[in-house]
């Protein structure tokens, strides 16, 4: 009966395929190992993937919300930029302070804006310079196309991060020598005006040898 069915199958092989039962089962174990190799490279990427993002997702913890901090100095705000991954990411426009926490991958270490990170970066932005010397907040000099440039990063900045503090504006100190030359300087002058007295109008020789009483009339 096997053997019957076994001819059978032969023949119906050689009718349909057109070729030899033994070339028929060979191209059909090629075609498995065919399948059976792409499935391992295929199979064996698609689960990589899926591991390293599943690695991903687990080292991305969610964001705390941002801490106001008020006023601090540009010193106290260089401690935001980055480098202590337990810290908040933070940026400075004009003054402003903004949390910018969320676009880690610009603005923190290897991103391509991480040399704004925990400094006051208006200049720079406005200049769209990445220069040492630019980092600062100083604006003074800027012309009317950098300025507009400023305001709308600073835009930006105010429609998508929270503002969690400004920069406390230092004052120049006044020294004691300046203070007492000014006080001394004013002393002087006010008694110089004393010690001269109201000002008069100096009275001509012909005025004081004429007098009422030697005047007569002719």
């Amino acid at each position: 009966m096997a053997l019957q069915l076994w001819e059978t199958l032969k023949e119906a092989i050689t009718a349909y395929t057109g070729l030899s039962p033994a070339t028929f089962f060979t191209v059909l174990a090629l075609l498995w190992a065919v399948y059976y190799v792409a499935t391992g490279l295929f199979g064996s990427s698609d689960d990589h993937i899926h591991q390293r993002s599943t690695a991903f997702e687990e080292q991305m913890e969610p964001l705390p919300p941002p801490v106001q901090l008020g006023e601090i100095t540009e010193e106290e705000l260089k401690q935001y930029d980055g480098s202590d991954s337990k810290k908040p990411l933070l940026m400075a426009i004009k003054g402003q302070i903004y949390d910018v926490s969320q676009s880690r991958m610009f603005y923190g270490p290897g991103g391509p804006y991480a040399l704004f990170a925990g400094k006051d970066a208006s200049r720079a932005l406005a200049k769209m310079s990445f220069e040492e010397k630019d980092l600062t907040g100083d604006i003074s000099d800027l012309g009317p196309f950098e300025l507009d440039a400023l305001q709308d990063w600073e835009y930006k900045f105010m429609s998508k991060y929270v503002k969690v503090g400004s920069i406390k504006k230092t004052m120049v100190p006044v020294t004691e020598g300046d203070a007492s030359g000014e006080a001394s300087g004013a002393a002087e002058t006010d008694t110089k005006q004393t010690e001269d007295g109201p000002s008069q109008t100096p009275v001509t020789e012909s005025e004081e040898k004429c007098s009422p009483a030697d005047t007569k009339e002719e």
